[in-house]
């Protein structure tokens, strides 16, 4: 499909929210694909993440953006940063709700600084599938009242219900304008950043409550074989020891099967071979590590 650039429309809009609001799951629903990973535990997005999505002439570009919450820590603060820089520039800000838990104190900074938001704002109810239907409403208005949102939706990016609506009217109100982003680009997250994400999410996946926030992938090595395929070394960093025994599992088993589902994934995205080597290592003040830091995509901040 070539368009005239001319008749071309394009975009950013910032999605922000409280922790688990659904978030990356929409963007990846809106996108067509996963760009972003998701996880049952709060604040699985540590970074700005974009997803390019594309709706007849429109081309808009999604900035998926860490939680936003009351931070207590160095890594928190970076996050919180991340989330409220990449609204910076928006054309649109889209606040999205968990419709199942409904309305609470950990709404009240996004609130707060919404308030002071020139830019237009909508509100999205995410997970209606799930939640108590009788609430809704309220919930909207309360904080409608509270914001004067330009549009509200009902939608669930787990089912896909509503979805095909936000994603016309997201592409309506973008402005008239050149495309940022070749028409196959999907995210500006590099394939290196992107392996160091996937093997996160799996951590996540398979660990559940026994592993601690505080967890990072770093990855060492990237590189393409002469066969085509690629070969990836990560280092996956823990505060304690306990913690490395908990990745590890009995005998190895665990970091095994985390690896095992990290490179299926991988293979499927890059559509090629991967050979993924997994090590992982305590290093109790990776939090306090500038380094780590630049290499999953955060701002230092004191």
């Amino acid at each position: 499909m070539t368009l005239d650039t001319q008749s071309q429309r394009c975009g950013v809009v910032a999605i922000v929210g409280a922790p688990n609001a659904g978030k990356s799951t929409l963007v990846n629903a809106l996108v067509g694909q996963k760009v972003a990973i998701t996880s049952p535990k709060a604040q699985t997005t540590r970074t700005r993440v974009m997803g390019v999505a594309i709706e007849g002439d429109a081309q808009m570009v999604l900035v998926d953006t860490p939680g936003i919450f009351a931070p207590k820590r160095r890594l928190d603060r970076a996050m919180v940063q991340a989330a409220w820089g990449g609204a910076q520039g928006a054309d649109l800000i889209a606040m999205v709700l968990d419709g199942k838990a409904g309305l609470g104190r950990k709404l009240e900074p996004i609130i707060e600084a919404l308030k002071h938001r020139s830019e237009r704002k909508w509100l999205i109810i995410n997970k209606v599938d799930i939640a108590i239907k009788e609430k809704l409403l309220p919930h909207t208005q309360r904080l409608n009242d509270q914001l004067g949102f330009d549009e509200i939706f009902f939608v669930s990016a787990a089912s896909g219900d509503g979805l095909p609506e936000l994603k016309s009217a997201f592409a309506a109100a973008m402005p008239e304008g050149p495309w940022h982003f070749p028409e196959d680009q999907v995210s500006d997250a590099t394939d290196r950043m992107l392996a160091a994400e996937i093997t996160r999410e799996q951590l996540y996946h398979q660990l559940h409550a026994e592993l601690p926030y505080a967890a990072a992938v770093d990855t060492e090595q990237y590189k393409e074989r002469a066969d085509g395929s690629l070969e990836i070394h990560q280092q996956i960093l823990v505060g304690r020891t306990s913690q490395r025994a908990i990745v590890l599992g009995k005998g190895g088993q665990r970091l095994k099967e985390i690896g095992s589902k990290a490179r299926a994934e991988l293979a499927s995205l890059m559509g090629v071979k991967v050979h993924l080597y997994l090590h992982v290592k305590v290093k109790e003040d990776w939090e306090d590590d500038r380094g780590i830091y630049r290499d999953i995509g955060l701002d230092w901040v004191e």
